[in-house]
């Protein structure tokens, strides 16, 4: 299967910081790798019901959760492109994650299956000056790789607060060169690597 990279941009604001790195990143990737991005806030994705104790999960046909569904499944590489905001995920980004528990329970779909052996990488900006700070939004990130079978590729950091702040975090910008160039080992939960 070629690679097919998926950005989901999960920022409350267009072209921020956390946009910019991606994009940097994704500037290395060869030509012939496809990269659709699909930005959260401009077709939000409703609110997530959880209904695996009521009732089935029926695969969305239409709008935006059809059209996330589609592009995760058809991407090898999915990379989760969220500001750090208070110490984990964006709240869209969540929201994305939280379907990913839906289609885990969609009749027909097999997510879990699907996944199994793709790619999560993330990227991320914060205000913060010590990188531990973002260790939640890590975890969160390698959590649901490990759960789905799937590889971590980790987080690529900058730091950024004012728009295009990251612009100047020019150690990130020479990490982004070779982000997704590296190997992404298979994802484990801290106990399974302790």
């Amino acid at each position: 299967m070629a690679r097919r990279f998926l950005f989901v941009l999960g920022s409350a604001r267009p072209d921020g910081n956390t946009e910019l790195l991606a994009r940097g990143a994704a500037e290395q990737l060869p030509p012939d790798v496809e990269q659709q991005w699909i930005d959260l806030t401009s077709d939000p994705l409703p609110d997530f019901e959880d209904l695996r104790h009521d009732s089935d999960h029926a695969r969305p046909t239409e709008g935006p959760v059809a059209e996330l569904l589609d592009a995760t499944l058809a991407a090898t590489d999915v990379v989760i492109a969220s500001p750090l905001y208070w110490y984990s995920v964006s709240a869209q980004t969540k929201r994305y994650l939280d379907y990913w528990s839906g289609w885990l329970r969609t009749p027909g779909l097999d997510f879990k299956a699907a996944m199994t052996g793709r790619t999560l990488w993330g990227v991320t900006a914060l205000a913060h000056e010590e990188p531990e700070v973002a260790d939640p939004l890590a975890g969160t990130l390698n959590n649901s790789a490990a759960y789905l079978g799937m590889r971590f590729g980790g987080v690529l950091l900058g730091n950024g607060s004012r728009p295009g702040d990251v612009l100047k975090d020019t150690e990130a910008l020479a990490r982004a060169k070779t982000f997704f160039a590296r190997e992404a080992p298979l994802a484990r939960f801290p106990y399974e690597t302790g």
